[in-house]
């Protein structure tokens, strides 16, 4: 059978999360094919089809806007809570 999965994560090291990264990887039989990274503000595709999919979701404005905007709602905003219940304790 085939395998298609999705998984996003957030990446910071500061305390600050001035440096957070959000990356949402597109998975079909273990392998990725199509990734969006915030530090590059753009979907890079790593398939023939990913490729594909990266030149037309790249020509969608309302979708990069989305994912950009990833960083600010789900990134700091669940950053800033584990911070708070979990780092800041002493």
């Amino acid at each position: 059978g085939y395998f298609y999965s999705r998984w996003n994560k957030c990446i910071h090291s500061s305390h600050d999360l001035s440096d957070i990264v959000f990356i949402d990887n597109y998975i079909f039989n273990k392998d990725v094919f199509i990734q969006f990274n915030s530090t590059v503000g753009e979907y890079v595709g790593y398939t023939e089809h990913g490729v594909y999919n990266a030149e037309k979701w790249n020509s969608d404005s309302g979708r990069l806007q989305s994912e950009r905007a990833q960083v600010e709602r789900y990134c700091k905003h669940n950053a800033e809570a584990y911070q708070a219940a979990i780092a800041d304790k002493s």
